[in-house]
């Protein structure tokens, strides 16, 4: 009898053994982030955010508790470009957790699976506001990076945990293909594939190429809903939105911050309004996290409307995962664009 209970500790062990191997713990620096890793590492994976809410992720403190969550991490998922740049550190350092630190095994910044935007192309300094030097670091507000990097970190699960590696591909690849067709629909996805579709609507060249193929009357999606608005002018808060913006081709001709960073100034909202009424622009696109009372101020004085989206998953009940996430961004622009 002794042996047999000798026998089946040991089973159990190595059981409990090898669920803790085959799962990842994983630590986000966004939500946005969160919801891709948990959709690409599904139940092999253990996912918690730092950012949660309807919180500006430039201004976060490191906490003890971030600290302690990190120490056990095995990936340590960052955007990058210097968005957390006042928290990220003190985290890692404080987590004793050697694999995550930067350029260990366990760290990455999925910036480099992206393609970067507004890089300033000469010197930065503070006079200049709250400027990016290494470009903007609002990336996932392109659905093209959140795919990019969905992929990718199928590839990165796969390295750190190879007996899972077909199960990350595979539900990377799941992924891609439900965000293919929130982009574009499901006929054109299953015409096409979404390779093909982003390569043309990263050319300008989708409606054109739909056109000749006698395919345009298929396009579905956040394309079809956003495409009547192709070239229109938007004011926004703050330059966060500027990867959305050029996904769906609209034009940011104003932003509410006279600087970024910078809380508004009566002089530069005068400015605003000048420039909404010279152009037309129907929408004022800002956060949760920020006052409404500029956008609704300058809405007041002009035919725009003041639309408050979600910038992130978790900032409010309608993006629940990064697909309702642009969902609901798409749905609110578009309906305010068409009023």
């Amino acid at each position: 009898m002794k042996t047999n209970l000798k026998l089946s500790l040991t089973i159990l062990s190595l059981g409990i053994g090898a669920v803790a191997r085959a799962d990842l713990n994983i630590v986000t620096t966004t939500a946005d982030l969160a919801s891709i890793a948990q959709s690409v590492g599904g139940a092999k994976v253990r996912v918690s955010s730092i950012v949660t809410g309807a919180r500006d992720p430039h201004r976060i403190e490191a906490k003890p508790s971030f600290m302690s969550r990190a120490r056990s991490a095995d990936l340590w998922l960052a955007i990058g470009l210097e968005l957390e740049i006042g928290y990220e550190r003190p985290i890692l350092d404080g987590s004793g957790n050697g694999k995550i630190r930067v350029g260990g095994p366990g760290h990455v910044y999925v910036s480099q699976w992206a393609r970067v935007r507004d890089v300033p192309s000469g010197a930065v300094t503070r006079a200049q506001g709250d400027i990016h030097p290494f470009g903007n670091p609002h990336i996932w507000l392109d659905p093209y990076n959140g795919r990019s990097i969905a992929l990718r970190l199928g590839e990165k699960m796969g390295a750190l945990d190879p007996g899972n590696a077909a199960t990350y591909k595979s539900n990377a690849a799941a992924f891609a293909r439900k965000l293919d067709e929130a982009m574009f629909g499901e006929a054109l996805v299953g015409k096409f594939g979404g390779d093909t579709l982003w390569g043309w609507d990263d050319g300008d060249k989708l409606v054109s190429n739909l056109r000749d193929k006698g395919a345009l009357d298929q396009l579905g999606g956040w394309a079809a809903k956003m495409r009547p608005f192709w070239g229109k002018p938007i004011v926004t808060y703050h330059r966060s939105w500027n990867y959305f913006a050029y996904r769906f081709g609209l034009k940011i001709v104003a932003e509410l911050e006279p600087k970024p960073g910078l809380e508004p100034t009566p002089g530069h909202i005068a400015g605003v309004i000048k420039t909404v009424e010279a152009q037309g622009v129907k929408v004022l696109l800002q956060e949760p996290y920020y006052s409404k009372r500029s956008a609704e101020f300058v809405a007041s004085r002009t035919s725009a409307s003041a639309v408050v989206a979600p910038g992130s998953v978790g900032h409010e009940s309608a993006a629940r995962d990064y697909i309702t996430l642009i969902d609901a961004i798409v749905s609110r622009v578009s309906a305010a664009m068409a009023k």
